[in-house]
């Protein structure tokens, strides 16, 4: 569950000498990684010159596999944009300037297309057709309910909507018709299922079941009898994820840590009277999603390895790798396959360039052709840095990995401030790939590591498990201890750490400065908790399938006194550091009440506080002119109360 939404001093030599080997290689490679970088030639660049660069997201081929269907926030603010694989310019088919349109998916026969929309980042999205005409039609009208598209059936003839509109708590499925919009009410989901899975010829639904973020089920529905039965009975905290039914309809593929501290590939019968799942593939790492193309000839695993996607095609029959192309100086981070399966839409992207669209014809003898720019015009990313991960020992043992950004020109002689940036969740994680925010602070001088606390996703249950109901003692004791790791590359002032975070990030940002007041000179929290009696007991009612899951991991909701004892608002007495609060005015997740309160109590005690309201924002930045205006105010902030400038 995300509440998200990115030496050979004295002191160094102490620290290596208490690392296991495998953590003093990797430190000994950053050392190396520094002083070869400290001669790189490097340009300061303007949070406008980042934020000029674009983003694109999404993937769908048109029904004659000539265009690609994108958002792009070209304008500033994401819109639907049709991108030929001929090269040739974009194609604008929206214009919004309000609210962000995320595309999904064209319409197997024509060019319509269905997207969807929220209200000034209120995450009350709607489903909405583009029609021929240019107009749209808001698929499921109303107040205060949550929608989202399912994909078309396989036939093409029919789309599935999910929305909460007959009861907030939970989302039922409708199949609507491709040509006359007219839907049918599919299932009923008065039992709080997650997530829903129709097979092919929509006689099966898979349902899933959470019960905490350690143990969850599935259940299949058979349509023709109505009836549901238990397809992964079992004792004990184990995790059954659906992913996608097999082509012909026999099995249903899933994640599932049986066994195992991550999550692995596997297969479990839809015939079987008492069905075993049979394992697929195991990689070592979390599989974070699979899927099978629309012809059913390729299966698709995206597996999350040490932070970076790490991408596998096979063939679905038999499992045997399908050789993607390579990009030079970057990795493919996904793909989606036309729906004659010839034709595919790649993001590439690196630590130094966002995400770029290529396309692939199967089979071709041509390279790869690159059908976007995101990085702007203005920028060379020889002078941006790519990130590193490194891993160092906390105060138990227990082993933190990260990634480390360091500027080009930091070196012993010119020791850099110095920022630990931590995600979102709780359980989020920081990976590999670019973020604007962190490259233009490291192009200014800031030594950057964003920290995969005990806690975070990734890195197996255990590691996971470790933060439960301990929020802000051992988490946040990572991030305190990780100020060693970072003394130790010899290129960081020790006397100018500060600490850095959004969401659940900005709630051990004032975590720290609360209950470990002298640990950090700074602190900046972007859209984040301060008052978890507040937050636990207002969260959205559209999460109450994940609401066991979410006690779980950080307290009852009743027991105010625990919650209180974690929260930030309640011990602000303690905060004489500089702090920096950034928030949404329409965040459903983080009441802007929240961050009134805790500026107000900081100011109390005399310290610097700077704060901004975002009015047409919810849950983090949708907008490019409030990221600019953010992102600008926190480098002014940190270069004044951390770097001294």
């Amino acid at each position: 569950m995300t509440l998200m939404f990115l030496s050979d001093t004295d002191e160094s030599k102490k620290i290596r000498g208490n690392l296991p080997l495998k953590t003093m290689k990797s430190t000994l490679a950053l050392l190396t990684a520094v002083l070869l970088s400290s001669t790189a030639v490097g340009k300061e660049y303007s949070i406008e010159d980042f934020l000029d660069s674009t983003r694109f997201t999404g993937a769908s081929f048109s029904p004659n596999n000539s265009k690609i269907l994108v958002s792009s926030d070209t304008t500033g603010i994401l819109n639907a944009r049709a991108i030929p694989v001929d090269g040739s310019a974009p194609v604008a088919l929206t214009d919004s300037t309000t609210e962000s349109v995320y595309a999904r998916a064209y319409f197997p026969d024509d060019e319509r297309f269905i997207y969807t929309s929220d209200q000034g980042g209120n995450e009350l999205n709607h489903v909405f057709v583009r029609l021929p005409d240019g107009t749209s039609k808001d698929l499921t009208p109303g107040e205060k309910l949550k929608a989202s598209f399912g994909g078309f059936a396989h036939d093409g003839k029919s789309f599935f909507v999910e929305t909460n509109e007959r009861d907030q708590r939970y989302f039922d499925l409708y199949e609507y018709d491709a040509t006359s919009y007219e839907r049918t009410l599919l299932y009923q989901n008065d039992e709080g299922y997650a997530d829903m899975l129709i097979s092919r010829d929509k006689r099966y639904l898979a349902l899933a079941k959470n019960d905490t973020r350690d143990n969850s089920d599935i259940f299949l529905h058979d349509r023709e009898t109505n009836a549901a039965r238990h397809l992964t009975p079992h004792e004990g905290n184990i995790n059954f994820l659906p992913l996608d039914f097999t082509p012909d309809g026999s099995h249903l593929l899933i994640a599932t840590d049986k066994g195992s501290d991550f999550k692995y590939l596997a297969k479990i019968s839809l015939t079987a009277e008492d069905p075993e799942p049979v394992e697929v593939n195991r990689y070592g790492w979390d599989v974070a999603f699979a899927y099978y193309t629309h012809g059913g000839n390729y299966l698709v695993v995206l597996v999350n390895e040490d932070s970076s996607n790490d991408l596998h095609v096979y063939d679905a029959k038999t499992i045997e790798q399908v050789k993607l192309p390579t990009i030079p100086d970057a990795a493919i981070t996904s793909v989606r396959f036309s729906r004659d399966e010839k034709h595919l839409a790649l993001y590439v992207s690196s630590g130094r360039r966002p995400s770029d669209l290529f396309y692939y014809q199967l089979g071709s003898k041509e390279p790869p052709k690159q059908l976007t720019r995101s990085l702007s015009e203005k920028i060379d990313p020889n002078h941006l840095v790519e990130g590193k991960v490194v891993r160092f020992d906390s105060f138990d043992g227990v082993e933190i990995p990260g990634i480390l950004y360091t500027p080009h020109a930091a070196s012993p002689d010119n020791k850099r401030p110095a920022l630990v940036w931590v995600h979102g969740g709780p359980g989020g994680q920081s990976r590999i790939g670019y973020r604007a925010l962190i490259q233009h602070l490291v192009n200014h001088g800031y030594v950057v590591y964003a920290i995969n606390n005990r806690g975070s996703s990734g890195y197996g249950n255990k590691f996971q498990r470790l933060d439960d109901r301990k929020h802000g003692e051992g988490d946040l004791d990572d991030c305190v201890e990780s100020k060693k790791m970072l003394v130790a590359t010899g290129v960081v002032d020790p006397d100018r750490i500060g600490i850095i975070g959004g969401s659940y990030g900005g709630y051990m940002v004032c975590a720290a400065l609360t209950f470990r007041p002298d640990a950090f000179r700074v602190g900046v929290n972007i859209f984040g908790v301060t008052n978890w009696v507040r937050t636990l007991q207002s969260i959205p009612p559209w999460w109450e399938s994940f609401r066991k899951s979410l006690a779980n991991e950080m307290g009852d909701f009743d027991d105010t006194e625990y919650l209180k004892s974690i929260s930030p608002l309640f011990h602000a007495d303690k905060i004489t550091k500089p702090l920096m609060v950034l928030q949404g005015a329409n965040d459903p997740r983080v009441l802007q009440v929240e961050s009134d309160e805790i500026v107000a109590a900081a100011k109390k005690n005399g310290v610097p506080v700077d704060y901004i309201v975002f009015e047409d924002e919810g849950h983090g930045f949708a907008k490019k002119a409030n990221q600019a205006k953010g992102y600008k105010a926190i480098r002014v902030f940190v270069d004044q109360y951390l770097a001294g400038k």
